[in-house]
């Protein structure tokens, strides 16, 4: 039952095999693109804070990667690149994809059945795993960037490489917290569907920055919100949770805060310059998408 799965939310378990996702369906819309990884660009220059701080967000579910291009691109400068050797994939990397695949599949259902019941079409994005680096309709993405959608092509990419990183770099470990990374891009791609992300692009045009910023972070806490309906529904339907599963999710999105973030960089937080959300604010969002599993529930710009 969906409410005694929510009950885990204060529960903790040394017994924990992770969220039920073997042997389930693994979604089409996978472009894996690994073995294309290669020369990434090493050495950047970048001056100032504030450059850093942007790409912290960047590096966890960046908003829009041009931006961030566009600050790399402007910063000054590069050293000579490297050339990496072809991707081969372990059997764990090979794992850690079929999981991503689930996880996708899982979204297009949620989402396949909420856009039906309000009269909509779902055009299901597609998700490219690479290595290293990579082209999008966006501009030259980097690993360092973390996963991210792209408007210009409707796609998420992530290099797997990333889950490694949210484990080791803050302490946000185990696959709930992988898929919740992968729900929250699919909530960016929905935003675009519902033409929110449009709107406050747009908005954002005739704001000052600070303003700007609190635009951002209410399009960023409804993707939070988002991945708590997709995990609400996906529990509803399918009963892939475990013990101790909401846990992980609520690490990773207290993980990410920004001024969880700020203060690792720089040792303060300023709430002026968020993008994203705080630890807490994120926290919020993402259960409450989770409680509610509807739309309407995570209207963030109230």
């Amino acid at each position: 039952m969906f409410w005694s799965a929510v009950k885990i939310f204060y529960k903790f378990t040394n017994g924990y095999d992770g969220m039920k996702w073997r042997n389930r369906r693994v979604s089409q819309n996978v472009e894996d693109r690994r073995s294309e990884g290669g020369s990434p660009r090493l050495g950047r220059k970048t001056g100032g804070i504030s450059v850093i701080l942007v790409s912290l967000a960047a590096m966890y579910f960046g908003v829009d990667p041009r931006i961030i291009l566009s600050l790399m691109d402007g910063g000054g400068g590069q050293s000579a690149s490297t050339q990496s050797s072809p991707y081969q994939p372990s059997a764990a990397q090979q794992q850690l994809a079929q999981f991503t695949g689930v996880v996708l599949a899982d979204t297009e259902d949620a989402w396949q059945t909420l856009f039906q019941q309000k009269g909509l079409r779902y055009q299901e994005p597609k998700l490219v795993l690479f290595t290293d680096t990579i082209r999008s309709a966006c501009g030259h993405a980097e690993a360092a960037m973390g996963p991210f959608y792209c408007p210009g092509d409707n796609k998420i990419y992530i290099d797997l490489g990333f889950y490694q990183q949210l484990k080791s770099n803050h302490n946000a470990p185990g696959d709930f917290a992988q898929a919740y990374v992968i729900a929250h891009e699919v909530g960016h791609h929905v935003q675009t569907l519902l033409g929110i992300s449009g709107k406050v692009r747009q908005a954002q045009q005739t704001l000052g920055q600070a303003e700007a910023n609190q635009l951002s972070v209410r399009l960023e806490l409804q993707a939070d919100c988002f991945a708590g309906i997709w995990a609400h529904r996906t529990e509803k339907a399918k009963h892939i949770l475990e013990q101790g599963d909401i846990e992980e999710a609520l690490n990773a999105a207290s993980a990410i805060g920004d001024d969880r973030l700020q203060k690792q960089a720089r040792g303060y937080a300023s709430p002026e310059s968020f993008t994203h959300g705080s630890s807490r604010q994120r926290v919020k969002w993402f259960k409450k998408g989770l409680l509610e599993g509807t739309i309407e529930s995570c209207n963030t710009f109230s």
